[in-house]
């Protein structure tokens, strides 16, 4: 399919976008296809992409959402996290995840990340342990696993949950296990740049069918039956409300969509992963560029490319932005540091230092990474990078 990715940015001086949704003429039949149906929610098209999901990620229950925020609150919700509990997450991650802790009443508790692939530290999550914690959230930061060996162990020590947010990494594993089985529950994304899209969309996976119920009911309105149920017998009016609940739900249409790109996900993540490599080939010996380490890249979704930005560099991480930009390639930060914003200043706590983050907030930068990303574009930011050495 065609695309004019220009057009996609309106911006005709972009040589190189920063990410082009994957979305080909196969999901555009899929969509219309889902569109001739009746039930255009909660129905079929849900089903099939949530036993997809199951077969991929080797868990027993999925449960989609309407977003990956939705999932992590949810989840949080599922595990009877509330008013009065600390969560612990990591400080440099998107502000969803902090998010989701506010909405359920609990506080959360920022935890410094590993200077080498921004993962949640080990060291920072047992220094932020308290008697009011309940639960952690590891974020897998760019496509590449947390240790999730010793976050289990924290976590079975001191009788917490754990809720993965997999955001980024879908088709990641860790020691052989796709991610998000190996806490209470993960959480996906189906973002237009995550590595699978529906446009919006989310997806909980699960071990515990008490949980998985309790999602599905939760995510619509707390209601005890699914759509099918109250229309095929008995009265569509007559179901129980058990708890409050949400209107969450993940529609036919994005279903449609997911279940068609899961068909292609290993392929489009393998292009990601070609593309890693090349940049690694071609960057690693740039005096002050530090790559990403990909020591295990087949177990890892590359959801990002993240470099960091030394003081030996010619450009601080700032000027390198803006000239790559005048020169129409986009690049980004993955993240602004939680601890640097207004509400969760005061909202958040911090028991640990949080001095790896402070300090890549000044080094790294995201560039451009997609599956479509052709060769030219890949040399193209390469050369602007070389430039400057």
């Amino acid at each position: 399919m065609k695309s004019n990715r220009n057009d996609a940015f309106q911006d005709k001086s972009i040589k190189v976008p920063f990410v082009v949704p994957n979305i080909d003429n196969s999901d555009k039949k899929a969509i219309i296809t889902a569109l001739q149906s009746n039930l255009l929610t909660d129905g079929p098209a849900l089903r099939k992409f949530e036993n997809s999901f199951c077969d991929l990620t080797g868990s027993k229950y999925a449960v989609g959402v309407s977003n990956a925020t939705s999932a992590l609150q949810l989840s949080l919700k599922s595990l009877e996290i509330g008013k009065g509990d600390e969560v612990i997450i990591p400080d440099m991650t998107f502000v969803a995840t902090a998010n989701a802790v506010l909405f359920t009443g609990a506080t959360p508790v920022l935890a410094d990340v590993n200077e080498d692939d921004l993962n949640i530290s080990i060291n920072s999550i047992e220094k932020s342990i308290t008697k009011k914690t309940k639960a952690i959230i590891p974020v897998h930061f760019a496509g590449k696993s947390c240790d999730m060996k010793n976050i289990v162990k924290i976590a079975k020590k001191y009788n917490l949950k754990i809720v993965e947010d997999c955001a980024h990494a879908i088709g990641t594993k860790y020691e052989k296990k796709h991610v998000g089985t190996f806490g209470d529950t993960g959480c996906f994304s189906f973002y237009p740049t995550k590595n699978l899209t529906t446009f919006e969309g989310g997806m909980i996976i699960t071990q515990t069918k008490k949980i998985a119920d309790d999602l599905r009911s939760v995510r619509n309105h707390g209601i005890t039956k699914s759509l099918k149920q109250r229309f095929t017998k008995g009265h569509p009016w007559d179901f129980d409300i058990n708890k409050m609940g949400y209107n969450c739900r993940l529609d036919e249409i994005r279903s449609a969509l997911g279940l068609n790109q899961l068909k292609r996900l290993k392929k489009m993540n393998k292009l990601r992963q070609n593309a890693c490599k090349y940049y690694d080939t071609k960057l690693k010996n740039i005096d002050g560029i530090s790559i990403p380490d990909h020591s295990n890249l087949f177990d890892n979704s590359c959801h990002l490319y993240v470099v960091k930005i030394q003081k030996k560099y010619a450009l601080s991480r700032n000027k390198l932005f803006e000239k790559l930009l005048k020169n129409g390639i986009r690049t980004s930060v993955h993240y602004k540091p939680l601890h640097e914003f207004r509400l969760y200043k005061v909202s958040c706590k911090i028991y640990s230092s949080l001095n790896n983050s402070k300090l890549l907030y000044n080094q790294i930068l995201s560039l451009p990474l997609f599956p479509k990303i052709s060769k030219r574009e890949l040399d193209i930011v390469i050369n602007a990078l070389k430039n400057n050495q």
